[in-house]
C-alpha cells in the first residue's frame, strides 16, 4: 500500500525488452540501497513494482539504482511499455506501519490511462512555471467516471490529489509550485496520457451499491 505522497524523482537509465511480455528497467533514484530489500514494492508513476536487484549509481549522485520487471498486464494497461531511458518517474516507497498517512491509501494498481486535455494556470506568477498554481484538465479512462466524484481522492501517476469538478468523463485538479517541484507534473503537457488509480473506497461503494441492485 502507498499514499501517493511522492518522495522522489526517479530516472530510467536502462530500459530492456525480454520477449513480447516482459519488460526489465533500471530506475536511478536517490533512495539509499541499504534501506531497500529485494522484493520490496515501489510505486513508478502509481504503478507498484517488484524490485528485482540492487547497485551503485555511476553518476556520482547519491542512491542507488534498482531493477524492476513489468510483465503483460502491466504492460497491457499502463505506460510502463512506453518508457525509455532518460523518462522521469514519481516515486515512493511502500507504507510501513507507523508511517504518516498525508494522502489517501493507494494500491499502486493502476486502473487506466487518462489524457490531459488542458492546463489552465491560476493566479500566474512569473517566477512559476505554471503560475501559484494550475487546473488540470483530464479525460477519464473509460468506464471510471462513475468512480471519480467532487472533493473525492484519484491517484494520478503516483500523485495523490483532490478532486475538484466532475463533469461527464472529464475531471479537473489543482497542481501547486510545491508539487511541480517534487514531482513530474511540471513536465507535463496537454496531450500527456497520466495513469489513473481510483479511490479505494470509491470502487467499493460502486460495487456495493451494484451488488444491492442486483438483490
Amino acid at each position: 500500500m502507498f499514499t501517493g505522497i511522492v518522495t522522489a524523482i526517479g530516472t530510467v537509465v536502462e530500459s530492456e525488452r525480454k520477449g513480447p511480455s516482459l519488460k526489465r528497467l533500471a530506475i536511478a533514484c536517490p533512495y539509499q540501497a541499504d534501506g531497500i530489500e529485494i522484493g520490496a514494492s515501489i510505486a513508478c508513476a502509481g504503478v507498484c513494482l517488484t524490485v528485482t536487484a540492487l547497485r551503485p549509481r555511476s553518476d556520482g549522485e547519491p542512491g542507488c539504482v534498482f531493477q524492476v520487471e513489468a510483465a503483460a498486464e502491466t504492460l497491457a494497461k499502463t505506460l510502463v511499455g512506453q518508457w525509455k531511458v532518460g523518462s522521469a518517474i514519481n516515486l515512493e516507497r511502500s507504507l510501513k506501519v507507523g508511517d504518516e498517512l498525508g494522502g489517501h491509501l493507494v494500491t499502486g494498481h493502476v486502473d487506466g490511462v487518462g489524457q490531459i486535455l488542458t492546463i489552465e494556470p491560476i493566479a500566474p506568477d512569473p517566477d512559476e512555471p505554471w503560475g501559484a498554481t494550475a487546473r488540470f484538465h483530464i479525460r477519464a479512462p473509460q468506464g471510471l467516471a462513475r468512480f471519480i466524484a467532487a472533493k473525492g481522492s484519484i491517484c494520478l501517476d503516483g500523485t495523490s490529489l483532490t478532486v475538484n469538478t466532475v463533469e461527464d468523463d472529464v475531471f479537473t485538479v489543482l497542481l501547486i509550485p510545491h508539487s511541480f517541484a517534487v514531482t513530474t507534473w511540471g513536465q507535463r503537457k496537454a496531450g500527456d496520457p497520466v495513469h489513473v488509480e481510483v479511490d479505494l473506497m470509491a470502487r467499493y461503494a460502486a460495487r456495493l451499491a451494484e451488488a444491492r441492485a442486483e438483490v
